[in-house]
């Protein structure tokens, strides 16, 4: 199989699952226990922690390990939310962009339901906020700004430091200051991640986009940000999340975060060749291909790994299916919403018409993609879509 959905998930690194197996069935005491293998794996935890905290800038306490990034979403949206609405006893205002991950999405409609008020942000046709929308958008009841880093369909790397810089500003003239939370998944890996450099007050992260398994994940919380707890029982990750650590797997994200973090720059320039070969193919050899996200002159804010494309008179699911009789797997849009039948919220939001939406392609290379996997996609791709354009009814 030619694999093109790193962005949906990666493979397991070999090597890093061989540091997670000793803490499966060697040292697999429960953290929390006060004899010597229950402290072997708190020791391998906070480890962990601080591995993960030097990566990001952060101090260890300022780290809690979650399941994943829907769960870190979660945590920061939700419990600095529901904390500030218990306090302030009055709605509470976020903002965040149209083109977030559901993640994001669907807790700021839930809490607008509870009480909350929402803005989200429109896009230009690259799949970019503008600053000055956000500005404009803030107000006085504004506790929390959301902003993904990179967008998971498009590849669109957001202008997250100027946004930082401008709100730590802002918040020196305000009694209630704004909270920056940025949901960072596809931007880890390529881009800086440095939680000071960007002005973030919250960051998720999950370890399956880079090598670690699925079932991790990580929130920064900067300190002296307040969040109501969103599971509670014991008090485990600073009573922040309760429940018994994942002591193997937070031991794999802390090795595989180290691994990606200082190969960034070589693995961003291999991959971004390929990618650029992909891209330039397909425009090449297709017809009316339209390139979704950034356009090329534009290509230093989009993913290197990310190549989107709309093909018109095609449905994506069409071509999905004929992509995997060819052994090539692809995705049409986020593998979070490819079981709707509906197009693309992002391709929406950035002004694509439903008919084009649903003719969407996402590819996402990853480390171990190679040449010879891009010429075998610039061949079988082209006479897919001749074929189905043929067969359309809207042709």
């Amino acid at each position: 199989m030619i694999y093109l959905d790193h962005a949906a998930t990666t493979a397991l690194d070999k090597e890093i699952f061989e540091t997670m197996k000793p803490y499966f069935s060697e040292k697999y005491g429960n953290p929390s226990s006060i004899y010597f293998l229950g402290q072997e794996a708190k020791a391998a935890i906070e480890e962990a922690r601080e591995r993960v905290a030097k990566i990001l800038g952060a101090s260890p306490g300022e780290i809690i390990f979650t399941s994943c990034a829907t769960e870190s979403n979660n945590l920061a949206i939700r419990g600095i939310i529901n904390y500030q609405l218990a306090i302030s006893k009055k709605p509470v205002h976020i903002i965040t962009s149209s083109i977030e991950h559901k993640s994001v999405l669907e807790t700021c409609k839930g809490l607008e339901e509870k009480g909350a008020e929402a803005t989200y942000l429109s896009v230009d046709k690259e799949g970019f906020v503008n600053i000055e929308d956000l500005k404009k958008a803030i107000k006085e009841n504004t506790v929390l700004v959301s902003i993904m880093y990179a967008n998971n369909e498009v590849g669109s790397i957001q202008p997250i430091k100027e946004i930082g810089a401008y709100l730590k500003d802002l918040n020196k003239r305000r009694k209630q200051p704004v909270a920056f939370h940025t949901d960072a998944v596809q931007g880890f890996q390529y881009a800086e991640t440095d939680v000071q450099s960007l002005g973030v007050d919250a960051l998720s992260l999950t370890g399956h986009k880079f090598y670690a398994p699925k079932g991790v994940g990580i929130l920064y919380l900067k300190e002296g940000i307040k969040v109501e707890s969103q599971q509670t029982g014991g008090s485990q990750e600073n009573k922040k999340r309760a429940g018994t650590e994942n002591v193997p797997y937070i031991v794999a994200i802390a090795e595989a975060m180290a691994t990606a973090s200082s190969k960034r720059q070589v693995a961003g320039g291999q991959i971004r060749k390929l990618r650029d070969k992909l891209i330039d193919g397909i425009l090449e050899k297709i017809p009316g291909t339209i390139l979704t996200g950034p356009a090329k002159e534009n290509f230093a804010n989009r993913l290197p790994n990310n190549a989107s494309f709309c093909f018109p008179k095609v449905e994506g699911e069409s071509i999905l299916i004929n992509l995997d009789f060819e052994g090539i797997a692809a995705s049409s849009g986020s593998a979070c919403t490819s079981g709707s039948l509906e197009p693309s919220h992002v391709l929406i939001a950035m002004g694509y018409d439903h008919t084009i939406a649903h003719g969407s392609i996402r590819f996402t290379l990853g480390k171990d993609n190679t040449e010879e996997e891009i010429d075998e996609v610039l061949e079988k791709l082209p006479p897919i879509i001749e074929k189905l354009q043929k067969m359309s009814p809207l042709r």
